[in-house]
């Protein structure tokens, strides 16, 4: 790739390389001194030819007797980081004092010819080169910006070199800012230098502040420059670990950049380690300390044959162990006349520099590239892989910004180990989407090709390559879809990328598109259009006074500069020139496209204007943008917006300064005006920012399909909108705001805030959040108008408006739900009620504006949850621990509660019971006439449990009458309204109501007494035992015991005790009943224990409760006009007698039962239990002969169970 070009040229188709020479190799006959060599890495890009200025067209550049000008181009387009960095900090000629000196023809020329032409091409061109002219090729060969060698030996990008020491600017050496750059470095005329590269990574233990750190201790020695070839030693000081150690460092380079690092410390990296930093900065920083030479070669050439002789024998002695089997090999093939060597003139040096023919570009280890990415793509997501894979990102980005051949190059060794990928086959077996994480990495790589195959100076062979390669990609089964689904072809919806699409935008069917397919559709966008090329090359390009034909579409009334294409192409042709380095480029091509919207938003509203009264009267509109522009795979709003505030941004002195933790301070901007003649005074690039990002943001649009589509969507605005809170709005910034503002409200169907949306529009609920918050403190009334516009969410309305039949066809058929594929419905409902909570919290003490919001929640949100959410946010705003409740608050806080009541009340929400607590709160911190409220209207609030267990319960608490300091009459009627609840509650669900009932009724006899009534009447349908027995304990404690034994008899009546049912939790009430009855007198336990008998077959209980009534005498509470005899009662006599009877039948009963399916281990059990039935038996008169016929006829019948009744005799006889 050619890495660089003249202004002039930018969008000129580049030039063929010329053609390269023969292999370079070192001959006695070149009499300027040969030089060999340096064999190309395999499978590199780029073709290694020079830039526009230089060996591209064929012509030398300038040597000592040329023009100056011509030889060294603008002064300072080396860039700002070159100035700071270079070896002379702006002085020429070798010079170190402080004043500037001119610099020299030679070093001028030497410069321009250093960076753009291979040496081997300016020894073809000369006949004979002098030797001082050779060593000022070979000095300024040398990269002379530390820039670079911070960009391949850190990851982070930092702000520029001049952070590595404040020192670097005034080094000694020739100067680095007023030469020309070479190509591939900055472009020499192409406007503003690309913007500096960062050079203050994070954190100290990366490479290049390693690197600095031994630069500045004195750790490199032993500095030697040997023509193409730089080595020296690098000593890493001794720690408490490690003990001291010297690393042996070469580098090779050519044309400015370093083409391979060796370094003895073995360091497995994509980047450079701190050694080959630490002697690159030596040789940038100290050139004048560095021992310089001449190619090997050429010192070779100048010695006679006793020299050469000696020098190859000293050469071996002093490395025999290493290079003597190599040395008589290579003299072996020398003295053979046939070998292969002898076929070829000259010898190579690897000191000489690079070929003709040999790419031209930074060392990078290509399989470290893939390592490392295979290495990150296996981690998963986890341990910082997705960052260290978005830090690879910015490389390539920072590469290009550079328009360094590798950013395209490692972009292709990164997505080769993409879509080997393992997961990729795996997801698409399963049916199952990528993950989110990898989807975002995915996206970014396509974008990233977008990127390279836009540059505006790449060789159309280099396309060619890079399509071929995109296709194969995209061609694979596992290549991702575009739109993130796996087997959905979903209908097509986007513009294609291309300007002569062969596709009808009629078709239903679309073909595949992968992540690949915009940057394959971007390989037919070229830079040619006559129109383009005048917009970026000029700020002041305008209409001309005589337009020719169709000219006058190409420019607004203000004769500004339109460019008309799809919008999200001509923004990746921003984002392309600005990620290649042509800020300045960037910055006028989207002040074009920016006046094309203004245009084309004016045109809209005057169409809106003439259909306005017929799609109010319909109620309806159809989606007039196809494609959404936030959440697009191009991000075009997001790339204006960048490429304008970049413009803006100011840089602090101490911005060099990043935390290790990675804190930075948010950005700050000032006001640039526009250069381009325009009319409005106060318009700057900061101002067209905002502007173009309220546009993007204000479309209206259709919401995507499928999950991930959807959530990039609600992803890219929090994006831009966390960009926009970084704008500090002062009153041009308002002006624009307020402006942009009227117009969306007024924008009809092409704006997403008009007054009618189609029902599956993108809410703007998140986008009005912040304009609400911007416009509140500069104009209050259309912040309220235009987040209360934003409010609706018409997807969630039941039935679809009549203008969805009319939608075109890409929207595919509306599925008839209620949710018709809106897969982050949740997160659209929770921005709906953010906006809500942020207009109530501002609303505050004002009851219009209130009351407008309120009818605005009751109106547009439907969930429950939400609207209880608003509602406790709205009642804590309304009450603060430091100062008096606000009334009208806290009455919108009541009315969303009672409406979450009511939304709720017929419905499962396991939140329920919470809400009513909350709503008891609510109504107690209004005042006694909203809890008179809604207890008199509780059935349409509560459920009956509710109302009495949890409402009125509340009400009537004794903390709730100190809060609200109620007199007498006040809680007399709070009273009587809670037991009217309560009787009304008892009457609709007595089972689960009636003894709160009575609680409530307790201090009032007739309201007592009714409820006891309408337990009396419900007993014998509707309630149950357990209910039954609860409220017949509560009269007992309250002291009604007759009232008590009728409803434990009238429990008694539904229970049911099998004879294996010995452990069941209604024995202890029916224990509790008897004793009840017991104590109250005979005629009562006469009375139950009829019942007992029919209810309960269980034979220990019933042998239970006929002990406890015969130890003690009945009639033992005392009730007032009864006598009580205080004798015991006998077994053998009425009611006893029945219950002993019943419990010895139970004890046979259960006895047969038991034996039946006995097994031996229950042996002993069934024995104990036989005593026990003895026991019961004895109480009878004849009892023991019936206990010992029992026995007998159990030996009988059950003689088979020999063990058994064995056991039986020895206990029984």
């Amino acid at each position: 790739m050619a890495e660089g070009g003249e202004g002039e040229e930018l969008l000129r188709p580049p030039l063929p390389a010329g053609a390269p020479g023969p292999k370079r190799l070192c001959s006695r006959a070149c009499p300027a001194g040969g030089t060999g060599t340096v064999h190309p890495r395999p499978g590199a890009a780029g073709a290694g030819s020079a830039g526009p200025g230089a060996g591209a067209s064929g012509a030398p550049p300038a040597l000592p007797g040329c023009c100056p000008a011509a030889a060294a181009g603008p002064a300072g387009a080396a860039g700002p980081a070159a100035a700071a960095a270079g070896p002379g900090g702006g002085g020429g000629g070798g010079g170190t004092g402080s004043l500037l000196q001119p610099e020299s023809l030679l070093d001028a020329a030497a410069k321009r010819v250093a960076g753009s032409w291979a040496f081997e091409r300016v020894e073809g061109r000369f006949q004979r080169i002098p030797e001082p002219v050779q060593r000022r090729i070979v000095y300024w060969s040398f990269p002379r910006s530390e820039r670079q060698i911070c960009m391949y030996s850190s990851f982070q990008p930092g702000r520029a070199a001049a952070a590595a020491s404040p020192a670097s600017a005034a080094a000694g050496g020739p100067s680095a800012a007023a030469a020309p750059a070479p190509a591939g470095e900055e472009s020499p005329a192409a406007g503003p230098p690309p913007p500096a590269a960062p050079a203050t990574p994070q954190g100290e233990g990366l490479p290049f502040r390693r690197g600095i750190r031994l630069l500045e201790t004195g750790a490199v020695d032993n500095v030697l420059q040997v023509g193409f070839h730089l080595s020296g030693t690098v000593t890493e000081p001794a720690t408490a670990t490690e003990p001291e150690m010297t690393y042996k460092v070469a580098i090779s380079f050519d044309r400015c950049k370093i083409t391979s690092v060796t370094c003895g410390c073995g360091n497995k990296d994509i980047f450079y380690c701190a050694h080959v930093v630490a002697l690159s900065l030596y040789r940038i920083r100290k050139p004048d300390q560095v021992k310089l030479r001449l190619p090997i070669s050429e010192t070779l050439f100048q010695m006679n044959r006793d020299q050469l002789q000696k020098f190859v024998q000293y050469l071996i002695t002093a490395h025999h162990t290493e290079v003597l089997p190599t040395a008589q090999k290579l003299a072996d093939e020398i003295l053979s006349s046939n070998s292969e060597i002898n076929q070829v003139h000259g010898a190579p040096d690897p000191t000489a520099g690079a070929s003709i023919d040999d790419e031209n570009c930074w060392h990078l280890d290509e399989e470290q590239v893939r390592e490392q990415v295979k290495l990150f793509l296996s981690q998963g997501g986890y341990y910082g892989s997705g960052k260290q894979l978005n830090s690879m990102f910015a490389k390539v980005r920072e590469m290009l910004r550079m328009r360094d051949s590798n950013g395209a190059r490692m972009l292709t060794l990164i997505t080769e180990q993409f879509m080997a990928d393992p997961r990729l086959s795996l997801w698409r077996q399963q049916g199952t989407g990528i993950t989110e994480k990898c989807r975002q990495l995915w996206d970014e790589l396509g974008a990233l090709w977008v990127c390279v195959v836009l540059n505006p100076h790449c060789k159309l062979e280099e396309k060619s390559c890079w399509l071929r390669q995109l296709r194969k990609w995209g061609e694979m089964d596992v290549c991702p879809l575009e739109d993130g689904n796996y087997g959905n072809e979903l209908p097509n919806i986007t513009n294609a990328l291309t300007q002569s699409s062969g596709h009808s935008q009629d078709s239903l069917a679309r073909p595949r598109r992968t992540v690949f397919t915009r940057a394959i559709e971007g390989c037919d966008l070229h830079w040619q259009d006559s129109h383009l090329q005048r917009i970026i090359s000029s700020d002041f390009y305008v209409s001309p006074s005589y337009q020719r034909e169709g000219e006058s579409l190409l420019f607004n009334s203000q004769g500004q500069p339109l460019w008309l294409e799809h919008v999200p192409t001509a923004c990746a042709r921003v984002d392309a020139l600005r990620s290649h380095g042509y800020p300045r480029e960037a910055l006028r091509l989207t002040v074009a496209i920016i006046n094309t919207l203004r245009l084309q938003q004016q045109r809209q509203l005057e169409i809106y204007k003439h259909q306005k009264k017929e799609l109010l009267q319909r109620g309806a509109t159809t989606i007039t943008n196809l494609e959404g522009w936030v959440g697009h795979p191009l991000n075009p709003i997001g790339c204006l917006f960048l490429t304008l505030t970049e413009a803006c941004r100011l840089e602090e002195e101490n911005c060099l300064e990043i935390s290790d933790t990675g804190d930075s301070k948010p950005p700050v901007y000032q006001h640039v005006p526009v250069v381009t003649g325009s009319q409005d005074g106060d318009e700057s690039y900061l101002s067209l920012a905002l502007e173009v990002a309220l546009m993007g943001m204000g479309q209206q649009r259709v919401m995507p399909e499928g999950l991930y589509a959807q959530d990039k969507v609600c992803r890219n605005e929090e994006q831009i909108i966390a960009r926009l809170q970084d704008l500090e709005l002062d009153p041009v910034l308002v002006q624009t705001l307020r402006k942009q503002c009227i117009l969306l409200l007024e924008g009809g169907p092409f704006s997403g805030l008009g007054e009618v949306i189609h029902r599956e529009s993108v809410p703007m609920h998140t986008f009005a959040k912040y304009l609400f918050s911007a416009l509140l403190p500069h104009d209050a009334d259309l912040a309220y108008k235009l987040a209360l516009r934003a409010m609706r969410l018409p997807v969630l309305e039941t039935t679809a408006p009549s203008g969805d039949v009319t939608h075109p066809h890409h929207l595919v058929s509306v599925v008839p739900s209620r949710y018709p594929r809106w897969f982050t419905l949740g997160h659209l409902e929770s921005q709906q009620c953010e906006l809500a909570s942020t207009m109530l919290t501002a609303a505050k003490g004002d009851m219009l504006r209130l009351r407008t919001v309120l009818e605005a929640i009751q109106k547009n949100i439907h969930s429950s949850s939400l609207i209880f959410k608003l509602a406790q946010d709205a009642f804590k705003i309304a009450t603060p621990a430091d100062s008096n409740s606000d009334t009208t608050l806290l009455n919108v806080a009541l009315e969303l509660g009672l409406q979450v009541m009511r939304m709720t009340l017929s419905t499962l929400n396991w939140r329920r019971r919470e809400m009513v607590r909350w709503l008891v709160t609510c109504a107690t911190e209004v005042g006694v006439r909203a809890l008179v409220s809604i207890l008199q209207s509780w059935y349409s609030l509560f459920t009956p449990t509710e109302a009495t267990s949890i409402v009125a319960a509340t009400v009537m608490s004794h903390n709730t009458i100190l809060r609200l300091s109620l007199d007498y009459p006040q809680r007399e009627e709070l009273a009587s309204c809670a037991r009217t609840l309560a009787l009304q509650c008892a009457m609709k669900d007595p089972q689960n109501c009636a003894l709160s009932a009575l609680t409530l009724c307790e201090k009032d006899h007739i309201a007592f007494e009714t409820a006891y009534q309408i337990v009396i009447d419900a007993a014998s349908t509707g309630m149950t035992y357990t209910q039954l027995f609860t409220i017949a304990r509560y009269m007992e404690h309250r002291g009604y015991p007759l009232r008590a034994f009728k409803l434990a008899s009238l429990a008694m009546t539904h229970l049911n005790l099998a004879y294996n049912q010995d452990t069941h939790p209604a024995i202890n009430d029916v224990l509790w009943a008897c004793a009840l009855s017991h104590s109250l007198g005979k005629n009562e336990l006469a009375a139950i224990i009829p019942l007992v008998v029919k209810s309960v077959h269980c034979a220990t209980v019933l042998s239970d409760i006929l002990r406890r009534c015969t130890m003690t005498a009945p009639g033992l509470a005392g009730i007032p006009g009864r006598r009580n005899s205080g004798k015991l009662m006998s077994t053998d006599k009425a009611p006893l007698r029945q219950l002993l009877d019943a419990t010895i039948s139970a004890y046979i009963n259960t006895t047969h039962s038991r034996l039946t399916h006995i097994s031996p281990r229950h042996y002993g059990e069934f024995i104990e239990f036989l005593s026990k039935a003895r026991e019961t038996f004895l109480l009878a008169q004849d009892g023991h002969i019936q206990f010992a016929q029992f026995i007998d006829n159990l030996k009988q019948i059950y003689k088979g169970k020999k063990k058994l009744m064995l056991l039986v005799r020895e206990r029984f006889g």
